[in-house]
């Protein structure tokens, strides 16, 4: 297992439309056969700050998403949207 934090701040006008693109995005992505997980959370005290925390079932699996249409289409939409570049951090579990 593969877990994938992606740490994303978008612009203030941005965040209603970053939301639903993002939805989108996740709805789709646990449709995958190589996503077990695929949460977006939105930082409470800064509603201009996200997590997207997905988990995926094999080492492959993360370069197979971002082969998708969606995730293709997600990372166009919101390109222009990011108040910086997003980044991310791969965990692996040390307990299930």
């Amino acid at each position: 297992m593969l877990i994938v934090h992606v740490h994303v701040r978008v612009k203030a006008e941005s965040v209603e439309a970053f939301k639903a693109a993002t939805l989108a995005n996740a709805t789709e992505s646990r449709k995958e056969p190589g996503v077990w997980r695929f949460d977006a959370l939105q930082q409470q005290d800064d509603p201009t700050r996200f997590v997207l925390v997905e988990g995926y079932r094999s080492p492959e699996a993360p370069a197979a998403h971002k082969e998708t249409r969606h995730y293709q289409t997600w990372r166009d939409t919101v390109a222009p949207m990011m108040a910086e570049a997003r980044s991310s951090v791969k965990y692996v579990a040390v307990s299930s």
